[in-house]
């Protein structure tokens, strides 16, 4: 069977039909996307394995706090790399960041050599980076923060989509992350199967988020 794929821009539009026509509040597609994240790590891994959850500032960023409280409420060693600052995170991303705080999970900043210290010790990375709206190359502490995931090689969960992949075409933007696997959002995304999309996605996973099945038939293809 094909499997159905979508563009970022029918995506965008179809999350926020969900949220505007279906009432879904952000939470909740967000709660669901992180918890399906969860879901998938614990088959990948071994009982209270070491995990590192590398996030970013927005919304991806927010599915990988959600996953990360829900493994460490299942008794995984959870620790979280944030790329960037606490006050520029994306409002829902924001709210679960400090409930991961609250929580007690280890949270380490931008420090690339912590980073490298941290993949050493992580049975699996959860690929909280970059979402389908990344258009422009990778560049900066985000390159880096990318090819020291991909030299670590260790196994790679990438949410949504693997950081660094143009969600359209299947092209790394100057870099992505390879994944092991990739759990996808309600709809995979187009780039995951065309171009170089399977070589960097690996094996792929559709994530129900809770959007109702009649609403995603009338974006895909």
């Amino acid at each position: 069977m094909t499997l159905k794929s979508i563009t970022a821009a029918k995506m965008k539009a179809l999350d926020q039909s969900a949220i505007k026509r279906y009432g879904i509040p952000s939470l909740i597609l967000m709660e669901n996307a992180g918890r399906g994240i969860a879901d998938l790590a614990q088959r990948l891994v071994r009982e209270k394995a070491r995990i590192l959850v590398v996030c970013g500032k927005g919304n991806n960023g927010g599915d990988g706090f959600v996953s990360a409280r829900h493994l460490a409420n299942r008794g995984f060693k959870v620790k979280v790399f944030l790329l960037g600052d606490p006050s520029d995170l994306a409002s829902d991303a924001k709210i679960n960041y400090r409930i991961v705080k609250k929580m007690g999970i280890p949270i380490i900043q931008k420090s690339l050599p912590r980073l490298k210290m941290l993949l050493k010790q992580a049975s699996l990375v959860i690929d909280g980076i970059f979402g389908v709206g990344l258009t422009r190359p990778v560049e900066g502490i985000y390159y880096d923060a990318i090819a020291l995931i991909n030299s670590s090689r260790k196994p790679v969960l990438a949410i949504d989509i693997p950081s660094g992949l143009d969600s359209d075409r299947g092209k790394a933007l100057g870099i992505a992350v390879r994944a092991k696997m990739t759990g996808t959002l309600a709809v995979a995304k187009r780039g995951l199967v065309i171009g170089n999309g399977p070589y960097y996605a690996g094996k792929i996973k559709v994530i129900d988020i809770s959007i109702p099945r009649k609403l995603i038939s009338m974006y895909t293809t």
